[in-house]
This record gives C-alpha cells, sequence and structure tokens, in this order.
C-alpha cells in the first residue's frame, strides 16, 4: 500500500479546500469581522496620510514662486495657496478639527488659541503650515497603525482558535478509527500530519488572511492617492504605467505558487519521517540500548533528515527568489515612470508626491506575494491533513443500535470467519461462553487466540457468521455500551504517562483512592506501591508507557484497572505472562475471588490458569481441534498434551 501522502496529486487551486479551512474560522465571525473592518481602516487610514504628503511637498517647495503680498479676508492670487487653504477649511468642517481658516489667516482654537499667517513675508509658506500637515500624517500613521495591530492581532487569535478546533477534529477522527486503521498507518506520520501540517494551516489563517484582508485595500489605497495625485496635477501617465506593470508583477508569484505547493508537500512527507523514525527509536529505546545500535540509528536519522533538508532548501529557494524577481519589475516600472517623467518636464515635487504613494504599494505588494506563497504552502499541509480526516474506517454502529444493560445468558460464535486484508485468520469457528464460566483458549502463534477476544468486543468485525451476546449479534449493540460491559487485560501491559492512581482508575473517572487502593489490593499491586520502591506512592509518574515499572509491576497495575471497572466479562490476553511464579499465584487468588459470577475469557495463560478453567479450547489454524477440561484433555492425548509437554512442563 502506498504511502498516504502519495495516494494523489492535488490541483494548485483548489477553491473547496480553500472553503473547508476557513469553515473552521466561520464561528468566530466577530473577531473575524473585526479583523476585516480594521483592516479596511488600515487603507483608509494610508490613504488620509498619503493626501498629506503632496501638501507637504507643495509647502517645502524650493523653486516655487513667490506669492503675492494678501491682506486678511482676501484672496491670495496664488492658484496653490487658495486651493490649500479651501482644502484646509473644508477638513476643518468636515471633521470638526479646532481650526479656522480666513483668508489666508489659520486660527488654531485648541488646546490654546494661535493665529498664523500662511504665507510669511518672503512669500514662503509658513512653516506652522508644514507642521498642520505633518501632525495629520502622524495622526493618520497612529491610526493606520493601531488598525493594522487589530487586523493582524483579530486575525492571528482567529487562526489560532480555527488551527485548535482542527487538531480536536483531526485527534476524534483518529482515535475513532478501527484498529485495522492503525494496522496500516505509521503513527509519527499520523502525529506530524496532526501536528507540524496544522501548524502550516495556522500561519495561513493567522498571518496569510490578514495580509489578504489588509494588503488589498492598502493597494487600493496607494492607487486612490496615485489618481487623485495625478488629476490634481493633469498627469496620468504613472496610473498607466502602473496598470501595465501589475500584470508584470504577477508573473513571479504565478511561477512560485505553480511549484511551491508540490514542493512543500513533498517537503511535510520527509518531516513526517523524521518525526516517524523519532518516535520510533525513543519508543523501543530500551532494545536500542540493548542491543547497542545507537550509532546504526543515528545514521539512518542522518540520511532521513538530510532528505527532509533538501526538500526544505528547495521550498526556501523558491521563496527566497519571489522577492528579488518583484524587486527588479518595480524598479524596471519606476525607472521608465521616472524617465518619461524627465521628459515631460516634471517638477520633483510632483514626482515625490507621485512616486509615494507608489512607493507605499511596495511594501503591502510584497506582503501580498508572500502571503501567496504562504497559502501555497499551507495548501500542502491542508491536502495532507484533510486526506487524513476524511479516512473513515471506524466500525459501522446501526442508528438505533440496542443497549446492552446487563450479561445474563451466553456469548456465541456461529460459524465465524474472519480474515485480516488476505490473510484468513478464522474458519468456521463455532464457540459459547456461559455466564459465569471461566474458558481458557491455547494454541500456537498465529492460531486466532486474540483474535477471538478482539472479536467479542468488537474491536473487528467478523467477515462470515456472527458473534452474539444474549442472542444478539454485537453488530446490533451500541458500542459504548458493550464494552462497557468488558474489561481487558492485554499481553502488554499498556499504561499512560500518569500517575499511577490515575492509571488505575483509567476508564473509571468517578473512582475514589479508596476504590483505586482496594483495586490494587486485589491485584497484589498495593505493596510495591506504597513500600518505599516508588517514593510518591500512588501519584508516582510511571513515564513514558510505563518505563518506571518492572514488567510485574505494570501488569499487575494493567489487572488493577481491569479489577476496579469491574465488569460482568473479563478478557485475559496472557494478563499473568509477566508476573513471577510467586506473585503470579498471589494475583491468580485475586482472579479466582473477581471471578465469581463473572464470564472469564483467557488466552494461553500459564498452566495454573488453565488446569482452573471450566473449558479450554485448543486452537489450529483458525479451527477448534480440542476442548474440554484439563483432565479430559490430558486424557485424549492430542494437540493440547503436546503443547503441554512442549510449552507448559516446566512450569510444574
Amino acid at each position: 500500500m502506498k504511502p498516504l501522502q502519495e495516494q494523489k496529486e492535488y490541483r494548485t487551486f483548489d477553491l473547496r479546500l480553500y472553503w473547508r479551512i476557513l469553515r473552521y474560522a466561520r464561528p468566530y465571525w466577530l473577531r473575524l469581522a473585526v479583523g476585516v473592518l480594521a483592516g479596511m481602516l488600515v487603507g483608509g487610514s494610508l490613504f488620509f496620510a498619503l493626501m498629506m504628503i503632496p501638501k507637504m511637498a507643495v509647502v517645502v517647495d524650493p523653486v516655487a514662486p513667490v506669492r503675492q503680498t494678501v491682506t486678511e479676508g482676501a484672496a491670495t492670487g496664488d492658484q496653490q495657496l487658495d486651493k490649500l487653504l479651501a482644502q484646509m477649511a473644508h477638513y476643518a468642517a468636515e471633521f470638526r478639527l479646532p481650526v479656522e481658516v480666513e483668508g489666508a489667516e489659520i486660527r488654531v482654537t485648541w488646546p490654546e488659541e494661535y493665529v498664523f499667517r500662511a504665507v510669511d513675508e518672503t512669500g514662503r509658506f509658513a512653516w506652522q503650515l508644514l507642521a498642520v500637515y505633518g501632525i495629520g500624517f502622524i495622526i493618520a500613521w497612529f491610526f493606520k497603525n493601531v488598525a493594522e495591530y487589530l487586523n493582524k492581532y483579530c486575525m492571528a487569535w482567529v487562526g489560532a482558535r480555527a488551527v485548535a478546533d482542527m487538531r480536536n477534529d483531526i485527534f476524534r477522527s483518529l482515535i475513532g478509527q478501527s484498529l485495522i486503521f492503525y494496522g496500516k498507518r505509521d503513527v509519527g506520520d499520523l502525529i506530524s500530519r496532526s501536528t507540524h501540517d496544522t501548524q502550516t494551516i495556522e500561519h495561513c489563517v493567522a498571518q496569510s488572511v490578514s495580509e489578504l484582508t489588509c494588503c488589498p485595500i492598502q493597494l487600493i489605497a496607494c492607487l486612490a492617492a496615485v489618481f487623485v495625485v495625478c488629476r490634481e496635477s493633469d498627469n496620468y501617465l504613472l496610473v498607466i504605467i502602473l496598470l501595465c506593470g501589475m500584470p508584470l508583477l504577477l508573473l513571479p508569484i504565478t511561477f512560485v505558487s505553480q511549484h511551491i505547493r508540490r514542493i512543500c508537500r513533498r517537503c511535510y512527507a520527509r518531516i513526517a519521517l523524521v518525526v516517524s523514525k523519532m518516535h520510533d527509536v525513543f519508543t523501543g529505546i530500551r532494545v536500542v540500548k540493548a542491543y547497542h545500535t545507537e550509532e546504526l540509528e543515528y545514521r539512518t536519522f542522518r540520511k532521513i533528515n538530510h532528505r527532509y533538508f533538501r526538500d526544505a532548501v528547495r521550498a526556501i529557494r523558491l521563496q527566497l527568489l519571489l522577492s528579488p524577481m518583484m524587486e527588479v519589475v518595480v524598479v524596471a516600472v519606476t525607472l521608465v515612470f521616472v524617465i518619461f517623467s524627465y521628459q515631460q518636464g516634471v517638477s520633483l515635487t510632483q514626482l515625490a508626491a507621485l512616486l509615494s504613494p507608489a512607493f507605499m504599494a511596495y511594501k503591502p505588494l510584497k506582503e501580498l506575494s508572500k502571503a501567496i506563497t504562504y497559502i501555497q504552502r499551507s495548501m500542502a499541509g491542508a491536502d495532507r491533513f484533510f486526506e487524513t480526516l476524511d479516512v473513515v474506517t471506524a466500525l459501522p454502529e446501526k442508528e438505533n443500535a440496542r443497549e446492552l444493560r446487563e450479561f445474563r445468558g451466553s456469548i456465541r460464535f456461529e460459524d465465524v470467519d474472519f480474515n485480516y486484508g488476505e490473510r484468513n485468520i478464522l474458519s468456521g469457528l463455532s464457540l459459547e461462553i456461559p455466564r459465569g464460566s471461566m474458558v481458557a483458549v491455547v494454541g500456537e502463534t498465529g492460531s486466532g487466540k486474540s483474535t477471538i477476544a478482539n472479536l467479542i468486543g468488537r474491536f473487528y468485525d467478523v467477515t462470515g457468521g456472527r458473534v452474539t451476546i444474549d442472542g444478539v449479534d454485537v453488530r446490533d449493540y451500541s458500542i459504548a455500551s458493550l464494552r462497557r460491559q468488558i474489561g481487558v487485560v492485554t499481553q502488554e501491559a499498556l499504561l499512560f504517562n500518569d500517575t499511577i492512581a490515575n492509571n488505575i482508575a483509567y476508564g473509571c473517572p468517578e473512582a475514589t483512592r479508596e476504590d483505586v487502593i482496594r483495586a490494587a489490593q486485589q491485584a497484589n499491586a498495593h505493596e510495591f506501591i506504597v513500600d518505599g520502591r516508588h517514593a510518591e506512592g500512588y501519584d508516582t509518574n510511571v513515564g513514558e508507557k510505563g518505563f518506571r515499572l518492572s514488567g510485574g509491576e505494570k501488569q499487575r497495575i494493567s489487572i488493577a484497572r481491569a479489577i476496579l471497572r469491574n465488569p460482568p466479562i473479563l478478557i485475559l490476553d496472557e494478563a499473568t505472562s509477566a508476573l513471577d511464579t510467586v506473585t503470579e499465584k498471589l494475583v491468580q487468588e485475586a482472579l479466582t475471588q473477581i471471578m465469581e459470577n463473572r464470564t472469564v475469557f483467557a488466552i494461553a495463560h500459564r498452566l495454573s490458569t488453565i488446569r482452573h478453567a471450566d473449558r479450554i479450547v485448543v486452537l489450529n489454524q483458525g479451527r477448534i481441534v480440542e476442548q474440554g477440561t484439563h483432565d479430559e484433555l490430558m486424557a485424549l492425548n492430542g494437540t493440547y498434551r503436546k503443547l503441554y509437554d512442549t510449552q507448559f512442563a516446566r512450569d510444574e
């Protein structure tokens, strides 16, 4: 089977994929709306600030003609001055500013009254006029940055929240998958898809969406400012050049977008292999140490990591290539404009007023291009994320499934077949396990012993026949109610990186500390927990997969967990295999006490367990070849006797 990341290719632009991501942001529409509104305010503030630049350029124009002397309340006779004063009066009235304009006299009424003339004795604009426009520019720039902060913060919040929801969804999806799914998937790859890939999506929503809502509005503001300046100076050359040069700016963006998603998807597949290798080595560190293969594992990891490095460098190279390509286009367009302006005799003041909005537009244009490349990177992660999220292997549950409230009768296997892929595990197996009985199953490795236990708990579905509890097919029960009736102690004691008490109480959140201690005592675990070997007693953290405990200690905690659950059906999958003979005897006594009025299904226990079973079933290649009590099977002198002589004789 091909790795998950290589199963299909994706188009560069897939609107459905973008929509699926945005659906995660939809519940937070209010913050999203605030962010978009703030982005619009950024554009408005930028436009207002840009409108101040031509005014300041006119004020400081060193080659402007000497203005005529004016009298109070009279027209100045200078077209530029009249226009500036008229605009100032208009803005003062429109926005209710503390400024009054009377002819060439300007009165500031707040915070203190101050009067000055727009033109001094030499015919130059007064410095106070430059200060007024400078203050207007500072105020506009201040509001621009406040709005930009709100835009980025709201978008970052929505991005982080949406991706947190995505992680919740994929975790719920993964834990709901069947055991067959985990038999075919690499855990490291799943972890990478749930963490690393979602981080790239978070950057897309938090950063790129912010740029997409803010930068276009800034570009529109800059273009509007250019158009206004061009109209005032009756020179539309820059507008024409910008409109002609805009398609050229799209060329590097298009070139990068075509390649970056494909490369980043391969890059994410590589980092998944890195995570997978680290997961394998760290979880199997005891084996690595035992066989002294640290150097071998290091060399293998270096090779995998180097492959990821090469793909990461390719992606970085493409991203870094975008900026110089765009700068070349921008510089070329600017030089063309300057040359044409010089040829047409445009003054330096007009040129500064025309070019300042164009230069201001470069930053949002550059950020917009980066956002597009980041979006393509995040789409590569989204491909892998939704590819995993869309996998459905969970066992189907009927819409109106029955509730198994109490186990009263028996468990029956009726002509059951089970295949794992192309491999046949069980063939025509029929078996009845009455309530309150203990049935032991023995057989060679691969004979199907654990499969029978898995079918009782419906961890798999049969491929033929059926399994019933109290005459009802287990597929007709709700999975939750079915598994509430079952307690499982597996051959490998699986503990979580938590305290001893929490591991025992796992699955029983309502259990008290007294309940936990009582279960530990019945499993013969209480003594080693409190005798000083573990300083914090029941609050001792067991480490990754119970790393700090011995094999026997882990197994006894696992048994205590099943005892605390107190289920009517108990499945013991070689539950005492890791215990020494003395401990096994004590645990077996505890199990015997709790097995009263319960159904116990035991797999390949040692001789002591098998001897006390009500019935022993012998499997061979998925079929029952013998069944009966220990004495009956010994008398047959068949398969069981052979297993006894070869596997269990040393336990005598």
